[in-house]
């Protein structure tokens, strides 16, 4: 019995007018581009909060005020930390991005104050906390999928030897079908 092949969409072409490949790199190119001059605007940021910092070091010194500025100075450098992996892996690390949610929180705690909030404003924040640090142990523990998927020496999970190993596995296999081959 004989099957017969499925054609082939008009789609799938390759001499369609629209390339795939093409797009997909000019699309990477501008969200790069955009994740750059995001990168530039919150060094801007920071450099003006750093200026604020300083100014309010000068005058009497309101402690809550410059504390929220400093924790908020942390904040920016975080999301730029974050904008800098996305750059160089084109994923967003879950990680960082549980990192800068929990200084925001703590942020907010402390220019409000924990005993001026309401208690279940403090209780939701809590259990926020308690939920992020889970997944923060969690993505600490889990390998990241780009090093699965690379087989690297640095990813404990997937590599075992790389291709030494596969070479020599094929090599002590080869002996063996050698050695049980008849002699003629």
């Amino acid at each position: 019995m004989y099957m017969q092949k499925r054609q082939k969409s008009r789609f799938l072409f390759s001499d369609r007018w629209l390339d795939r490949q093409s797009i997909v790199r000019n699309m990477e190119a501008f969200q790069d581009l955009i994740v750059i001059v995001l990168c530039l605007g919150l060094f801007a940021v920071m450099l003006i909060q750093l200026w604020g910092i300083a100014i309010a070091l000068t005058q009497p010194l309101d402690y809550k005020h410059v504390t929220a500025k400093i924790l908020f100075v942390l904040i920016l450098v975080e999301l730029f930390r974050l904008l800098m992996v996305y750059l160089q892996e084109h994923s967003i690390s879950v990680g960082v991005a549980v990192e800068v949610t929990i200084v925001s929180l703590l942020r907010e705690v402390v220019v409000h104050g924990a005993l001026e909030m309401h208690w279940v404003n403090t209780l939701a924040i809590c259990g926020l906390l308690f939920v992020l640090g889970g997944l923060l142990v969690v993505c600490a523990k889990t390998p990241h999928m780009d090093c699965m998927s690379a087989n690297t020496k640095f990813c404990p999970v997937v590599y075992r030897g790389g291709r030494e190993r596969q070479n020599e596995l094929e090599l002590q296999y080869s002996r063996q079908c050698d050695e049980n081959q008849p002699l003629g």
